[in-house]
């Protein structure tokens, strides 16, 4: 089921009074991008389960102080989200390793494609390391999460224009190291699946 802004705005009001199905539905419908979100950034796939539910525990604590103020609730969940993954990573001093991401993304995967998935990983983790953190955290909102924009600068405390400029160098960066050695031949792309009508300045 595809649940709006307006949707989600009336469940939030109804899990405000109490109501665990409309926080039940809350949860359903954002569980998925925060763990992918929390996935990307810390080391390990139980720290990622952990940290998910964490947020969730966070939220419905601070559930009756949240006000929309025009702001979409999906980018209030993801600054939870984003401080959890920030306490995480300076109390146990790591982060995501791509290659420790293809367990449980290619969990079915024969040796060849692991190992042609891995080089991919290789390339993908050098050319992320040319980002700036605040570069590499909009992708991680924009493309692993799925967030528009607008909740993405919510999440990082931003403009929206400001978060906007981060995806379009952080991406033109990536293109540049992906796509085309320096004699101009075709080197890899990144796999990451785009969510729909998500552009480089969109």
């Amino acid at each position: 089921m595809t649940i709006d802004d307006a949707a989600i705005e009336r469940l939030v009001t109804e899990a405000q009074d109490g109501d665990a199905w409309a926080f039940g539905m809350i949860f359903d419908h954002y569980h998925e991008a925060i763990y992918r979100f929390i996935a990307s950034r810390v080391n390990r796939p139980s720290d990622a389960e952990d940290l998910t539910q964490h947020v969730f525990v966070k939220a419905l604590e601070a559930l009756p102080r949240y006000e929309s103020r025009g702001i979409p609730f999906g980018g209030w969940l993801f600054r939870l989200a984003r401080n959890a993954v920030i306490d995480h990573v300076r109390t146990r001093h790591d982060h995501a390793e791509l290659g420790s991401i293809i367990e449980w993304t290619h969990g079915d995967a024969g040796p060849d494609e692991i190992a042609v998935v891995r080089q991919e990983l290789d390339a993908v983790g050098a050319a992320l390391a040319s980002l700036t953190d605040e570069q590499r955290e909009a992708i991680a909102l924009r493309f692993f999460a799925g967030l528009s924009a607008r909740e993405a600068a919510e999440a990082m405390g931003k403009q929206e224009g400001t978060v906007r400029g981060l995806q379009f160098r952080a991406i033109a960066a990536l293109r540049r190291q992906l796509e085309l050695e320096p004699d101009g031949t075709e080197l890899v792309k990144l796999r990451t699946p785009r969510p729909a009508n998500v552009t480089a300045d969109g």
